[in-house]
């Protein structure tokens, strides 16, 4: 197969990377008949809006240690959050501002929700693109299938490496982008903290911390626990990005302290992760695509951070393989 055939028809397309940049783009592929597969190196849904289950002596519980909430903007964005909420994937978050939402029961349902109608290949880890005259393999799959086009939605560190072998303009390009780290702390208490606060925004270390069950939808998710996200600001987390995890989670746990001006006991459980490449500040590009080799990249660090800008690059770039499409079977 030759997806610059000069024939407009079905494709047998990989995509890389199943976050919201990647299922945006299949969604508005597969709306246009082409065939859709989607390779994660990940265990389930999530990405940047991940959500994280961990043990306590209580059960287990859960809390979102990525994306805290989005904004909609932009039109078709608009459109398409409408028809989450109408699937009751998504609820506003007043209150942090009249404009922002929520994934609920949990960020993760909007990939979950999204993800549904694909045949998405889990821990999958993708390990080199090999061209072909006839299309391209992709080595490191339990399968040799043979697709018209593979599009890497994945963050731009991890994307160079392929692209190197096959566009070094697009590897150029990918090689701009700049990330900022953030170092993320859940904590599980026994019971509710003594405090009526439920949001916190740049206090010393903390860049953010919340209450995971005063946020919309997530009542009685961890039964009487009271589970809390940290996140630090990106220039604490740039000075202890090699700090061991455990006296990150101390650090963050004793500003919660300070910013809450209460004792804490001591958590039942706690769970820290380290984004590297936690913040995108953009390219000023939507996508890149190589309509010769049948070749694309999108992703939020395209963009900007915002989990709307993950939407628009992965439709963006569908939207130029259609009319490419289109242009090749005039």
């Amino acid at each position: 197969m030759n997806y610059v055939a000069g024939v407009d028809r079905r494709q047998n397309i990989a995509i890389i990377g199943a976050g919201l940049a990647g299922l945006a783009c299949a969604t508005q592929l597969a709306a246009q008949g082409h065939h859709i597969t989607l390779y994660d190196k990940a265990r389930g849904p999530g990405g940047r809006m991940s959500t994280r289950r961990f043990a306590t002596p209580c059960g287990d519980a859960v809390a979102d240690h990525g994306a805290q909430y989005f904004t909609a903007r932009d039109a078709d964005f608009q459109s398409e959050v409408a028809n989450w909420a109408a699937h009751n994937v998504v609820a506003r978050w007043p209150d942090i501002a009249d404009d922002v939402w929520i994934g609920t029961p949990s960020m993760n349902a909007i990939i979950r929700h999204l993800a549904a109608p694909f045949d998405v290949q889990w821990n999958c880890r993708a390990e080199a693109l090999v061209r072909h005259a006839d299309g391209w393999t992709i080595s490191g799959l339990p399968d040799c299938t043979v697709y018209d086009t593979v599009i890497l939605a994945i963050p731009s560190e991890q994307a160079i490496t392929f692209l190197a072998q096959h566009d070094f303009d697009m590897a150029r390009t990918a090689m701009r982008a700049r990330f900022q780290p953030c170092w993320t702390v859940l904590l599980a208490f026994e019971e509710r903290l003594a405090t009526d606060q439920s949001i916190l925004r740049d206090h010393g270390p903390i860049g953010w911390a919340a209450r995971e069950a005063d946020k919309p939808g997530r009542s009685g998710i961890n039964g009487a626990m009271d589970c809390w996200v940290i996140q630090a600001s990106a220039s604490w987390s740039a000075t202890h990005l090699e700090e061991d995890a455990e006296t990150v989670a101390a650090d963050l746990q004793a500003a919660l302290a300070e910013a809450l001006g209460i004792a804490l006991p001591p958590p039942i459980a706690h769970s820290t992760h380290r984004w590297r490449y936690a913040m995108s500040s953009g390219l000023g590009e939507a996508a890149l695509w190589n309509p010769e080799l049948g070749l694309g990249v999108c992703g939020d660090w395209m963009l900007g951070p915002r989990i709307e800008c993950a939407w628009l690059s992965g439709r963006a770039l569908a939207n130029q393989i259609i009319e490419n499409s289109a242009l090749a079977a005039a």
